[in-house]
């Protein structure tokens, strides 16, 4: 089968979670190939790493799937950070083989998912390494400037009821493409990545986009960044609205193996969409680094970074934070 948006072929899976939540998986790449697990964030879905699937599939095995309520996965009647792990860690069961390790990417409530289930054993042991992508642990309405307000009590009530409004977002217009640009991309992005983003964005349906709005408005994941204790790296976009560098200036300070963070200049929110470049390069780095073949695999394996950084044509958009 030949996968809509990417033209690759694909192996498609129905995952239960332990809820009985039923996950729409997709499965790119060679079987034997050495896996990278992709988890895509709020109001988005699989098609949100349509660039990183297109430049990786040819390398590696690519594993990504849709969020409950997302995409093709079903709404469920449970929403919350505990379902995010439960749903991972089945993905993760289905789709590795014994001993295989991977590396976790996740894209803003996805890189929350991994933080989720990061105290699970049935997951740490799954993840050779972890790329955290324009994400928070906590605050996450507080710390939002999508708002062009002073910082305060003010400020977060507004932004919570703009974030979790029931009104639909209705049809892909020149208006609410701006508006969504304003919102969660950086002032220079593309037209042509706009337009995705917004077709990815409005395609969500309005029950999951609300429901998912309260779980993280509520979140509280501050203690579990402790328990990534596998190599970690972060990217963050330095004009991101939605999840502003503080909240990963936290991150990557409280963990005990961090990579780094990477700060992209003139990148907001949708980093994966923003700067294919950027994090495809990143996850090529940390597949090579840390990621061996299935086959190849023996307990307790691990491979100190080889690669070098990221794609060279968008050095001028990154600065390395230490």
């Amino acid at each position: 089968m030949t996968a809509r948006g990417v033209g690759l072929d694909v192996r498609e899976l129905t995952v239960d979670s332990a809820d009985g939540a039923r996950l729409h998986v997709e499965v790119y790449g060679d079987a034997s190939a050495p896996a990278v697990v992709l988890a895509h964030g709020w109001t988005c879905s699989i098609r949100f790493w349509d660039a990183q699937i297109r430049e990786l599939a040819g390398e590696y095995r690519v594993i990504a799937y849709d969020q409950r309520g997302h995409g093709r996965t079903p709404a469920s009647v449970t929403c919350s950070t505990d379902a995010l792990a439960d749903d991972l860690e089945a993905v993760l069961a289905a789709t590795l083989g014994p001993g295989e390790k991977a590396l976790l990417v996740g894209h803003s409530m996805g890189g929350m998912t991994i933080m989720a289930a990061s105290g699970r054993p049935a997951v740490a042991e799954r993840a050779a390494a972890v790329l955290l992508c324009s994400t928070g642990a906590s605050r996450l309405v507080a710390e939002a400037l999508v708002l062009p307000m002073r910082a305060g009590g003010l400020r977060t009530r507004l932004t919570k009821a703009v974030l979790g409004a029931r009104a639909p977002l209705g049809p892909v217009t020149p208006v609410s493409k701006a508006v969504l640009k304003y919102a969660t991309m950086g002032r220079g992005a593309a037209p042509e990545r706009v337009a995705e983003c917004a077709r990815i964005v409005h395609a969500c349906p309005r029950g999951a986009r609300v429901a998912w709005s309260h779980v993280l408005a509520g979140l509280e994941l501050s203690t579990e960044i402790g328990e990534l204790r596998m190599p970690v790296a972060v990217i963050a976009g330095a004009d991101d609205r939605l999840t502003p560098p503080v909240h990963a200036r936290e991150i990557e300070a409280a963990l005990p193996q961090s990579l780094g963070l990477t700060l992209l200049t003139g990148v907001g929110h949708m980093s994966p969409v923003e700067a294919p470049e950027v994090v495809t390069g990143k996850i090529r780095e940390l597949m090579s680094g840390y990621v061996v073949k299935a086959g190849d695999m023996q307990a307790g394996d691990v491979r100190p970074v080889g690669a070098q950084a990221a794609d060279v044509q968008a050095a001028d958009m990154e600065e390395e934070v230490a």
